[in-house]
């Protein structure tokens, strides 16, 4: 009892430092010979996040499952707070997401969109990121970057 009243009074005080945050934990599937999916990682933990990296040879089937349509695919895809996050999805969006919390199944970058996090190249346009629904409908725009 007495430990309890003096962590209490240590928490009121402003005694104890409470981390605010965790790293937010990924898993990103990747085909094994591709190195701007490294970068887009790299993105990722420069940011905050704590992501595992898994090479595969069936990232289609993978993106596929968790119900983003072939042509909306990005060349990764992650799976995080029980959201997918397809291509190179700026981590603005992925944290709109995290905190917003919608009900679909996730978002998508398709393609590989130049100037995109952990690819070369300078953006000429607008990044358009789709929402991938649950229901298997096609998906919507759900951010500009």
């Amino acid at each position: 009892m007495l430990r309890a009243l003096t962590l209490i009074t240590l928490l009121l005080a402003g005694g104890v430092t409470v981390q605010a945050e965790e790293a937010l934990k990924a898993t990103l599937y990747k085909n094994p010979q591709c190195g701007c999916c490294e970068g887009y990682a790299d993105y990722l933990r420069q940011n905050g996040f704590e992501v595992e990296v898994k090479p595969t040879n069936d990232l289609t089937q993978i993106s596929r499952k968790a119900g983003v349509p072939e042509n909306f695919q990005g060349c990764h895809t992650m799976f995080i707070d029980g959201y997918v996050v397809d291509g190179h999805v700026p981590v603005d969006t992925v944290r709109k997401l995290l905190s917003e919390r919608p009900d679909i199944a996730g978002v998508t970058l398709p393609g590989m969109p130049l100037g995109s996090p952990g690819m070369g190249g300078e953006k000429t346009a607008p990044f358009e990121i789709f929402a991938v629904t649950k229901d298997g409908k096609t998906p919507a725009l759900y951010a500009t970057e």
